[in-house]
């Protein structure tokens, strides 16, 4: 019987094999690349957000990192925005946008009316905040929290429920998430923006709510633009306040200073007169000054 003999496989034909499935390899990537290009991504399906709460919340955490942020433009803060991440999520129309989310060491001068991850470096989200409601809390802890784990890599996610004012956050380590806990106010501590989320009480946009808030590490809270102009204002005008108060206040004193120095001048002027008619008087008697009687 004889013998088959392995085929020889020379330097030349092996250089020749790699070199077509290079050749091919990098054909397939240009035509995805391509369709991707070629693509069209919408920036809104045309479905509206929960409620109103809702639309303001969103500003509310953007306008709040602008703040924080302020003197940096290395970061871009987006919200209610979808995040194409790949060719087949894109086909599919599987729109995914996070209420609000911020992508850190990117260009933040540029507009964005979405977060295409292809042309941005493959950047993702480094944080990203759910704002949760009855028809959205099961996808927000289940389906979106596994997507921004194990596809998102984002490095913190954190969901809020109004309804319940309960604030969930978790980290990754080693490629999972582990659930954050909270301090004694009942805020959870984002590292990546450098800030604690807590709830608060109060009035913005002239909405009086429950809103999710951004502290500083010693607990103030982190403002708006709008509310720090409005800090600045209200100072502003309580100083010149202060200044008109002091100046009344001088101004008070002076007439007082005045108004003594005028009784000071009657009184010398009505001792001065005194002492004239008590001159004349003397005189009238036939006393004068330096006479005395023999």
């Amino acid at each position: 019987m004889p013998v088959l003999e392995a085929p020889i496989i020379t330097e030349t034909t092996r250089i020749h094999k790699e070199t077509e499935f290079e050749e091919h390899a990098q054909t397939d990537l240009e035509r995805e690349l391509a369709m991707l290009s070629e693509l069209e991504l919408p920036a809104e399906d045309g479905i509206p957000l929960e409620t109103n709460w809702h639309r303001i919340e969103m500003n509310l955490l953007i306008d709040s990192v602008h703040y924080h942020w302020r003197d940096h433009n290395d970061y871009f803060a987006g919200g209610n925005m979808f995040i194409y991440f790949n060719l087949e999520q894109a086909r599919r129309r599987d729109y995914r946008g996070p209420d609000f989310f911020v992508v850190k060491a990117v260009d933040g001068t540029r507009d964005r009316e979405s977060w295409v991850v292809w042309r941005e470096a493959g950047r993702y989200p480094d944080v990203i905040v759910e704002l949760a409601s009855p028809s959205t809390m099961t996808t927000d802890l289940g389906v979106k929290k596994l997507l921004y784990e194990r596809t998102f890599h984002t490095q913190e996610y954190f969901c809020y429920d109004p309804g319940t004012t309960r604030l969930f956050g978790w980290q990754l380590t080693h490629g999972r998430y582990v659930e954050l806990q909270p301090n004694e106010h009942g805020w959870l501590w984002c590292e990546e923006i450098g800030v604690w989320l807590g709830s608060w009480q109060g009035e913005f946009q002239r909405v009086n709510a429950r809103w999710l808030r951004f502290y500083t590490n010693a607990g103030q809270l982190v403002l708006t633009m709008a509310e720090a102009e409005a800090q600045r204002a209200e100072q502003q005008a309580q100083r010149a306040e202060q200044q008109a108060q002091r100046a009344e206040q001088e101004a008070q004193r002076a007439e007082q200073q005045a108004q003594r120095a005028e009784h000071e001048a009657q009184r010398a002027q009505a001792a001065e007169a005194e002492i004239e008619r008590l001159r004349a008087l003397l005189i009238e008697h036939g006393i004068t000054h330096g006479e005395t009687d023999e």
